[in-house]
């Protein structure tokens, strides 16, 4: 007995063409239809599966052929080196540090202890060209926004400041590793942050132990709302 889904009356005209979509009360994931909705498609699912008696050996059987140990490539900035690596079982893979490639590794950033359910991931990052310091960037719930902090290389620790709303970009330091540049869009207001579309894309420049609302706006197209830029010193 599968989940009844309610078929609206939206109908659509494109192009003198009417086109029926009768489910678009559940692109709102919000709703508290469309979450009533989910969890009943969730407890059919998971009442399925239960009764699986093949799924205990599926899973032992793929942490058997995960478990191994695997590593990055090791890259050079400033004296140290960088690279991530995982044990074998570890949902998210370790960012290690060294001073040499056969000196003793240290752990830079552990992205399984950034959340308790395992939902914040490290998306990206950027070692300054002196290699002292890291700026990473961190996605919740698989989300494409981002928050950037700033972590010393030397003691672990991250600056104070955190930029946000940040997606589909990275960061360049400066040569001086006194700073970065990198893109945002502007903080959303009044609409959903996760399912709506966002344009006007900024260019900005982020100076280590400033605010984010100091950062100094470097080049924007106001004329193309739906252009990204892609630093690169």
């Amino acid at each position: 007995a599968y989940p009844k889904a309610r078929k609206a009356k939206q109908i659509d005209r494109y192009h003198g063409i009417d086109v029926s979509d009768p489910y678009r009360w559940l692109e709102n994931p919000d709703s508290e239809e469309t979450r009533s909705w989910i969890r009943a498609q969730n407890s059919l699912t998971f009442r399925y599966l239960s009764k699986t008696s093949q799924r205990g050996f599926i899973r032992k059987t793929l942490e058997r052929l995960w478990n191994y140990e695997r590593y990055s490539m090791p890259h050079k900035e400033g004296n140290r080196y960088f690279y991530r690596k995982n044990d074998g079982l570890q949902n998210q893979s370790l960012f290690y540090t060294a001073a040499s490639l056969n000196g003793k590794p240290r752990v830079l950033l552990d992205p399984n202890r950034l959340s308790d359910q395992g939902t914040i991931s490290l998306a990206d990052y950027s070692i300054s060209p002196d290699g002292s310091f890291m700026a990473y960037g961190l996605s919740t719930s698989g989300s494409d926004w981002m928050e950037w902090k700033i972590r010393e290389v030397s003691t672990g620790k991250d600056l104070k400041e955190t930029l946000r709303w940040i997606k589909f970009a990275g960061a360049s330091w400066d040569h001086n590793n006194l700073g970065f540049y990198y893109s945002r869009y502007n903080e959303p207001k009044g609409t959903p942050q996760l399912t709506d579309t966002h344009y006007h894309q900024k260019l900005y420049y982020h100076r280590l132990g400033t605010p984010q609302s100091e950062d100094l706006l470097i080049y924007e197209r106001p004329d193309r709302k739906e252009w990204g830029f892609s630093p690169l010193v």
